[in-house]
């Protein structure tokens, strides 16, 4: 890695605890259930890891922060202490505008959400995905919906003012009026932030396996869910910045933004994927390789990409597009000294041709026909 790194440049946090209860039916996510042992392990590989870091960029400033999961909030009081006390210690934190906990429904409680509080996390991210039972049994959910909103209320008495709501669509067994049902009832918690994502089978998954890798719901249901998640929360005030996430106006995921607009950010942790300095690299996928590396004092990259302009310049395109408010041209032309045309012109009009983008006002953005078909327009940019 390169050693001249802009040490008074913000960047993005992501920490990555990878232990859970149990393992849901359609995840692929790097997760899995721990013993006490291994869970204390970690979090001292986690803590020394971010010493590793300050040695090598300096004392650098974050301003958001995204512990994540697994369940993050399956760990105890006294480690998650010891994971927030070394942030303090090895970032600046004085510019810090979003600190955000990943939380699940039954593994958060009054001191968790206390110590959350104090040390200065001031937005949730709380996964309910339905509020239909047999939904969530499918899933392999370990709560029920009344469970959550004993844990969302929980969230409201300790004084979180900004929390997002994880809702699933085309899951086994769900039709469209018990999926209206579950947004109707997340609008009614006013909740500042929904994530409405489609469920997709990936391979490995037992429910990949229950179904041969067909979606559960029908092609024709799965679209009027999608249109209707828009539909049923614009009309609640919520506001569609990016494919899959809705805010109330100005609360937006920090955070979740760098990663479309290409900021840097570091991740630390069994996993953990970082953009610095022009490169892509994530760590080690195994525990013990992981925490050996840590103890040995070496930082645990495994895999590294060194981006290329023109990678630069298509990853600009594809994740800039993800947004509503599309990319700017403008912006485009500081970052490269090209004007965008000049790279993607024939793509670019091959797009507006077929009514897939539009543009104007010196922004390239997605047309409702765009959004609808996403993928699509992206491998153009590829």
């Amino acid at each position: 890695m390169r050693e001249d790194i802009e040490t008074k440049q913000t960047m993005g946090l992501y920490i990555h605890i990878p232990f859970c209860i149990q393992k849901c039916k359609y995840c692929d996510f790097l997760s899995f259930p721990a013993t006490e042992q291994i869970q204390c392990r970690y979090v001292e590989a986690l803590a020394k890891e971010m010493e590793l870091w300050k040695e090598k960029t300096g004392f650098r400033p974050v301003d958001t922060i995204f512990i994540g999961g697994g369940t993050p909030s399956v760990i105890s009081v006294e480690k998650m202490r010891i994971l927030l006390e070394a942030v303090r210690e090895n970032f600046q934190i004085n510019r810090l505008k979003e600190f955000t906990v990943e939380c699940n429904p039954c593994t958060v409680s009054g001191d968790k959400l206390q110590l959350y509080r104090d040390m200065g996390v001031n937005r949730l991210s709380i996964g309910m995905q339905s509020t239909d039972g047999s939904e969530l049994k499918s899933l392999g959910r370990i709560h029920t919906y009344h469970e959550f909103l004993q844990s969302y209320e929980m969230a409201r008495d300790y004084g979180f003012e900004n929390i997002n709501i994880d809702i699933m669509s085309a899951v086994p067994g769900q039709t469209l009026e018990s999926y209206e049902k579950t947004l109707k009832c997340v609008i009614k918690l006013r909740p500042e932030h929904i994530s409405s994502y489609s469920l997709i089978l990936e391979e490995g998954t037992p429910l990949y396996d229950l179904y041969a890798g067909e979606p559960p719901v029908d092609e024709e249901t799965d679209r009027r869910m999608y249109e209707r998640t828009e539909e049923i929360l614009a009309c609640a005030g919520y506001e569609r910045y990016e494919i899959s996430n809705y805010a109330r106006k100005g609360l937006e995921c920090r955070h979740n933004l760098k990663y479309w607009k290409r900021e840097e950010y570091l991740g630390i942790g069994l996993g953990a994927s970082s953009f610095m300095n022009h490169s892509r690299f994530s760590n080690e996928r195994d525990m013990e390789i992981y925490i050996n590396q840590i103890h040995s004092g070496n930082l645990p990259v495994a895999e590294k990409e060194e981006l290329s302009p023109w990678d630069e310049k298509s990853e600009f395109m594809y994740l800039g597009l993800r947004c509503m408010e599309g990319i700017s041209e403008k912006r485009f032309y500081e970052c490269f000294g090209e004007k965008v045309e000049h790279c993607f012109g024939e793509e670019i009009l091959r797009c507006q041709e077929q009514g897939l983008l539009v543009r104007e006002e010196g922004r390239i953005f997605l047309t409702r026909r765009g959004i609808d078909v996403s993928n699509r327009v992206f491998a153009e940019f590829i």
